[in-house]
């Protein structure tokens, strides 16, 4: 009688555990196990990539491990493929993503974002030399763009009679423009001006941005103490100067 009741209390406990509301647990199961992990593609430089230590580095993976920080748990980056990122997150292989994912009405049906926490845009760009002026040359032409992004889908949706072509990520397509394989691509207009300042590589922006975007770091639904958490470090870290420090290093610019 005692073991079944022993049993009983147990499984008694353990429902009442599973049926916890999420807003909970999430922040205290990040705590209670001392690491957050943050999932992106490591094909963003500068913002997320793998460095010559085969280590995850860029802006967003400071800006991830800080917000770890000052919740008070140590911030682990992942890399996984993109177009695959957020069914990762739904399946809790991963806490959040900070890995520079735009805010979209189309997101927020099946995840919730933090503030956020930079802003850019989407912008073409083609080979330097390239006789294409804007996305009105582009019928017939290669256009490359990373599987999964808002970029491919408003591609899709806003440019008609061309060829397009995904990539795992920026490097890949940056590549192929250059050997003449892609006519263009579209991208982040911050990526793809670092990618000509410090890496050198021959290609030019067509055009003004194409939209702007605004970028957060993703969490699964009904999660209000976690949101809150990171807004609160978020915030703190504009105040305090760390997020100017974290931007002017990777960026050159103060991209809150």
């Amino acid at each position: 009688m005692k073991r079944t009741m022993t049993v009983v209390m147990t499984f008694l406990v353990a429902a009442f555990l599973f049926l916890q509301p999420a807003c909970a647990d999430d922040l205290q199961r990040i705590k209670a196990k001392g690491e957050l992990t943050m999932a992106m593609s490591g094909q963003y430089p500068p913002f997320n990539f793998v460095n010559d230590k085969n280590e995850l580095a860029g802006f967003d993976v400071e800006i991830g491990k800080e917000i770890a920080r000052r919740i008070g748990v140590t911030g682990v980056p992942i890399s996984t493929a993109w177009d695959g990122i957020i069914a990762g997150l739904l399946a809790k292989k991963h806490d959040l993503i900070c890995g520079s994912m735009a805010i979209t009405e189309e997101r927020l049906k099946s995840i919730d974002f933090s503030d956020h926490y930079y802003r850019s845009g989407a912008q073409m760009f083609v080979k330097k030399g390239s006789p294409i002026t804007s996305v009105d040359d582009l019928a017939g032409k290669k256009i490359g763009v990373t599987l999964g992004t808002t970029f491919e889908t408003w591609i899709r949706e806003h440019i008609k009679d061309v060829d397009i072509r995904t990539y795992k990520g920026d490097p890949d397509i940056i590549l192929e423009v250059t050997n003449g394989r892609l006519d263009g691509f579209v991208t982040d207009r911050i990526v793809g001006a670092l990618a000509i300042k410090d890496k050198g590589a021959p290609i030019q922006m067509v055009g003004d941005l194409l939209y702007e975007e605004k970028m957060g770091i993703a969490m699964r639904q009904d999660n209000p103490e976690l949101k809150q958490a990171i807004n609160e470090a978020l915030q703190a870290m504009k105040d305090d100067g760390t997020y100017k420090e974290i931007s002017m290093k990777w960026l050159g610019i103060d991209v809150r």
